[in-house]
């Protein structure tokens, strides 16, 4: 049985510089982010460019992530889509290709074709008839309303629906009311958000966390400090990250993963597809500095 703890990142997808998949990169990634101990990863999330990339493309990088990693980890691949049968669709070819959870947001399109309490719950219910545990991401970038009672509802009600991934604005709140109102229907509540808000989310009752895959080496063992009761000892180490932290999240987003893994010689390119612009060089600079002293494996897997 896996257990929902620890650090789960997700991993980027490398790119050529002439923009197409840097597919031998995506292996290096994935070996990289492995040997960094994290306890599972996750694969074609916000973090992982999902929106920039094509539907072949996807199901080239789903067989072979979870080919490469064979089992060394728990894997996780993001399916969300408007549309409940893409989504169940998806959820149904991860689960063939061997991944052990799917993760989605609620049905949204935009700004304004946004999923109904109704629309969620019956895109979740469906997917969880394809029988592979789901992970639900509660993030800013649906704007769809996930109210807690929703969510317990769903976890009541939708037998392969017990982990949730909460990275909404004061995500400590809604975490400890969700775990107080759900019980044990919620098994693995879960940060997000780069761990920018870590330390409050597991004082909420969060029991692991999904960051990018920058630094989950320096992350995972704050998540295991606080769990086992050592609280200065993880308070010590998030002081100690958090301005790289604050800069991947405020300044960077998911370009930080890939220009660090670039300067650790992991991949050839740190290139984003258009519209994204590359990250300005004194912002990328800024970035090495802040987490060279970590001493951090991605500045040094490719050396």
């Amino acid at each position: 049985m896996t257990t929902y703890t620890g650090c789960w990142p997700v991993v980027p997808t490398p790119f050529h510089e002439d923009g197409t998949l840097d597919l031998e990169g995506m292996k290096r990634v994935l070996d990289c982010t492995i040997d960094m101990g994290v306890d599972g990863i996750c694969i074609l999330a916000n973090f992982s460019e999902q929106f920039l990339i094509s539907d072949d493309e996807r199901a080239i990088l789903t067989k072979l992530c979870l080919e490469h990693v064979a089992g060394r980890v728990p894997v996780i691949v993001t399916i969300s889509h408007y549309a409940t049968p893409i989504v169940v669709e998806r959820a149904q070819s991860a689960k063939d290709l061997g991944a052990d959870i799917v993760m989605m947001m609620p049905p949204y399109h935009g700004a304004l074709l946004k999923g109904t309490a109704e629309q969620t719950f019956e895109q979740f219910r469906q997917v969880g008839e394809v029988g592979i545990p789901i992970m639900l991401q509660d993030a800013p970038l649906s704007g769809v309303d996930l109210p807690v009672p929703l969510l317990v509802k769903m976890a009541n009600e939708i037998e392969m629906l017990k982990l949730f991934k909460i990275e909404c604005p004061q995500a400590a709140a809604k975490l400890r009311s969700l775990i107080a109102e759900g019980g044990a229907a919620i098994e693995a509540p879960f940060d997000g958000e780069e761990a920018i808000t870590l330390l409050a989310d597991l004082d909420a009752g969060a029991t692991g966390c999904m960051t990018s895959a920058m630094i989950p080496d320096q992350i995972r063992p704050i998540v295991f400090d606080f769990l086992a009761g050592n609280r200065q000892a993880a308070f010590d180490g998030y002081a100690r990250i958090l301005p790289a932290v604050n800069h991947e999240n405020r300044q960077c987003g998911f370009r930080s993963a890939k220009h660090a893994m670039m300067v650790g010689g992991v991949i050839k390119s740190a290139f984003c597809r258009h519209p994204i612009a590359p990250l300005h060089p004194d912002t990328a600079s800024m970035l090495i500095e802040l987490i060279k002293p970590l001493d951090p494996l991605v500045l040094n897997w490719g050396k």
